[in-house]
């Protein structure tokens, strides 16, 4: 499970004793939520669904196939549809890859969501064997599903942006910069990275 509200706020805390405009922004905005998934295949099956769509959308494909499949969408029953019958539901040829890349991997034992590596790159590229599954919604499915406490999805556009309010930088900064920014701020680096999209909804603006 993702990193709980606790455990966030010890972790900021920690944070904020290392970079003094953490405990600035936490005054002014409070602590984030948690955010929390559940680990496993359909997650990340869900993820699949939910690229480049509304939520909205997203929900109603999902309880489409929920229909089709029944709770969860177990990976040996989306495998047996044909493509028909997994377009009717609202999933595109492309996604159709994606899921059957998905539940494949899951059936042959090759993507081991109950086993996956304790090193983050490790698993990152297991998960990342899977269509569909990027570097950023591996680490994404790792920090809200596994709630592993260093994942830094820097190529993440509101993280960094997140980073340069926090830091009072002129200009957003890059990944690479980022990466070098957040080395200091192991192994919290995963509370940090949702503090970044909390101050950025929050539209913080350091002083």
């Amino acid at each position: 499970m993702g990193i709980s509200a606790e455990g966030l706020k010890n972790a900021l805390d920690s944070l904020a004793q290392i970079e003094p405009r953490f405990a600035d922004a936490l005054t002014a905005t409070g602590y984030p939520e948690a955010r929390i998934r559940e680990p496993g295949y359909a997650t990340l099956l869900r993820t699949i669904v939910g690229q480049q769509v509304s939520v909205a959308a997203a929900a109603s494909v999902w309880n489409k196939l929920e229909a089709l499949l029944g709770e969860g969408c177990a990976a040996h029953k989306l495998i047996e549809q044909d493509f028909d019958a997994l377009r009717s539901c609202g999933l595109s040829r492309q996604k159709q890859g994606y899921a059957r890349s998905l539940a494949e991997l899951v059936v042959t034992g090759e993507l081991p969501l109950d086993a996956l590596p304790a090193d983050d790159e490790e698993a990152i590229a297991y998960l990342t064997k899977v269509k569909g599954i990027g570097r950023w919604s591996a680490e994404i499915y790792l920090l809200f599903a596994e709630g592993r406490t260093d994942i830094w999805p820097a190529g993440d556009l509101a993280v960094q942006e997140g980073v340069g309010r926090l830091l009072k930088l002129d200009s957003r900064p890059s990944e690479k910069e980022i990466r070098e920014i957040a080395e200091k701020w192991r192994p919290h680096r995963g509370a940090a990275a949702i503090f970044t999209w909390h101050i950025y909804a929050k539209g913080f603006q350091a002083i």
